[in-house]
């Protein structure tokens, strides 16, 4: 039986009450969203961060009912400004949780804690942040990934037993105000002082190809002893493979990278690059995904004394 207008009208009017008598923890659970993730890495240009992208959305499609997942990158790997305002963007849009491989250690942390102060969950992956500069902003940032000292200690120490004491060797460093570069340089120049092999330069290619093939060149030309050539990066190496080549010193003067992205792989079957490090690019931002899902949901998160969450590294030689 239809009911008359006044009567809808009462009708309507109830239900109205029933539903604000709803328990707040009902109301809640309909109108609740999937978090948002957003991962924002530095330069795709760079294989390794393809890589890690690719990780990400393949992880967030076999969860696709845990989180969205936004995926950014600068246009180059010293590009802190476009970084930042990718950030910016990631704020305003109101992510729940963001991952982020930050271009710089220190030049990152204050659009950093602007996320945290707007109450998005941080999670550090690949480059850490500066952890005195991180201290001063008063935030935690709990950092995941992997002890680049101890992988790049492992590469030297490969390289090593195929010098001789005394022998020249040349280090390419990544972007020297990063964390994830100066712990490489560091981890290499630990394997050279054991082995007493004179480390002669040390030059930043800026983490890319073309500035790690000028850096290269540089030291085969300034020191024309050099035996070795050690790059903070594949990129990099890939570089300096080339400018070997160029300077007619193909199996003369040995080449190491960092990374084991798919480009330097051939290169080590047919012995142009003698070792890599392999930091597991595709699982990189997982485990801060992973780490970040959990704090959303209130569960524990075991770190280090340091904030720091250690992932694994290894040693990759000829195949």
């Amino acid at each position: 039986m239809k009911l008359p207008f006044a009567g809808r009208l009462l009708a309507v009017a109830m239900l109205a009450a029933a539903s604000a008598a709803l328990p707040f923890s009902s109301a809640l659970a309909q109108t609740t969203e999937k978090p948002k993730v957003a991962l924002v890495m530095k330069s795709l240009a760079n294989e390794f961060f393809l890589t890690m992208e690719d990780g990400a959305k393949a992880y967030q499609k076999e969860h696709s009912a845990d989180f969205d997942l936004i995926s950014n990158g600068i246009k180059d790997e010293t590009d802190t400004a476009g970084q930042t305002r990718i950030v910016e963007q990631m704020i305003v849009n109101k992510v729940d949780a963001l991952i982020i491989a930050p271009a710089d250690s220190k030049a990152m942390v204050p659009v950093i804690k602007k996320a945290v102060d707007a109450g998005i969950t941080v999670i550090n992956i690949d480059n850490q942040l500066d952890p005195a500069v991180v201290k001063d902003k008063n935030i935690n940032v709990p950092f995941v990934g992997p002890d680049n000292r101890k992988g790049a200690r492992l590469v030297g120490e490969y390289l090593a037993k195929q010098l001789k004491a005394g022998d020249e060797v040349g280090i390419i460093e990544g972007v020297s105000t990063t964390t994830n570069a100066q712990a490489r340089t560091a981890g290499f120049k630990d394997a050279m002082e054991a082995a007493n092999i004179k480390v002669v330069s040390v030059q930043s290619g800026d983490w890319e190809i073309d500035k790690g093939n000028k850096v290269a060149s540089s030291m085969l030309s300034e020191y024309p002893n050099i035996k070795a050539l050690l790059a903070g990066n594949d990129s990099m190496a890939v570089g300096a493979v080339s400018a070997v080549r160029a300077a007619g010193k193909a199996g003369k003067v040995q080449v190491v990278g960092y990374d084991n992205i798919n480009a330097i792989k051939p290169m080590l079957k047919d012995g142009r690059v003698l070792a890599t490090a392999d930091q597991f690019a595709a699982k990189q931002a997982v485990f801060g995904i992973e780490t970040a899902l959990k704090i959303l949901k209130g569960e524990k998160v075991d770190s280090g004394a340091n904030g720091v969450i250690e992932t694994p590294v290894e040693l990759v030689t000829k195949p």
